[in-house]
């Protein structure tokens, strides 16, 4: 049972309406289903009677109900305490090469962050939180690089790729026709290999094996250019500037989502960096990543 499966609870059992409590938490309605039927497992009774039109609270749902609301009360303050005293502590936070705009400014209040000076690729980055050079970091990750490093994991941020092609026509194209760029320097590119491997096995993408660091920068518009097909574009690619012989096309049929994770130790017990967590994560919401229409390779922390 965890603190943000009673917050759901709450958020039902005072909308009454599993769509409108999603909205109101910016989760996806199967999701949040599916975390109270968890919750319900777990404490082992049912807290809602449900069908087609109607919800409401079960006798054990409507005598739980003032005890959750106390206890996620008690929770709260205890958190703006922690705040309160983390707030002189060092955070170090590494990244690849995304953070969100407003980083400093959400964090000012709980912690003295600092950015670490050494970009690096996921990989490195999730195994440098896990040996204790950095307390947070911004990277790619999957389930088994969360076990095998005893890494924590929040949704932080997602960008939909796009394909690059040449011509005027910015129309949209299916990622069966788009070509994925797999780059022989694994020190550098491991995670996105790993990804494209994927993304190739489950939509019929054509791969392209590279030896010149053509992920990005000028050397992937001239792949784009040599090649007859789009070339899905790296998230690392996304600040680039695009050529004006060049056009963006919005990858479909399926929508291809890379999602940015808040990694920390599942040791981690310092009141700031759990109050950084808790601010760069809150209210992040779905992020599109729970489309019908969406993809996210297997092994991916958020797909359901």
């Amino acid at each position: 049972m965890e603190l943000r499966q009673l917050r759901y609870f709450l958020a039902v059992a005072e909308e009454l309406n599993f769509g409108r409590a999603a909205e109101r938490l910016l989760i996806a309605g199967p999701s949040l289903s599916q975390q109270i039927k968890t919750l319900e497992r777990d404490l082992g009774v049912r807290l809602f009677d449900r069908d087609r039109r109607s919800v409401s609270l079960t006798p054990a749902g409507t005598a739980l109900l003032p005890y959750t609301r106390s206890l996620l009360e008690g929770a709260d303050d205890l958190q703006r305490r922690a705040r309160r005293l983390g707030g002189s502590e060092p955070v170090r936070l590494g990244y690849v090469n995304w953070l969100p705009a407003d980083l400093t400014a959400r964090t000012s209040a709980v912690a003295q962050l600092h950015i670490d000076a050494w970009v690096a690729p996921s990989h490195t980055q999730a195994a440098r939180v896990a040996d204790g050079s950095l307390d947070l970091a911004v990277c790619w990750v999957r389930n088994e690089d969360l076990e095998r490093h005893g890494l924590r994991a929040r949704l932080i941020g997602a960008d939909r790729l796009y394909a690059v092609t040449t011509g005027s026509d910015p129309g949209d194209v299916g990622a069966q026709d788009t070509v994925v760029l797999l780059d022989d320097d694994t020190t550098s590119w491991s995670s996105w290999n790993v990804y494209v491997e994927r993304l190739a096995h489950d939509t019929g993408a054509r791969t392209v094996r590279i030896s010149d660091g053509g992920v990005t920068g000028p050397a992937f518009f001239d792949h784009v250019r040599r090649g007859r097909r789009p070339v899905v574009n790296s998230p690392k690619g996304q600040t680039t500037p695009l050529p004006p012989d060049l056009v963006q096309r919005p990858v479909i049929a399926p929508k291809v989502y890379w999602t940015w994770s808040l990694v920390w130790r599942r040791s981690e017990v310092r009141a700031a960096v759990l109050a950084v967590v808790d601010t760069l994560t809150e209210g992040v919401g779905d992020l599109g990543i729970h489309a019908p229409d969406a993809w996210l390779p297997d092994g991916d922390p958020y797909k359901q």
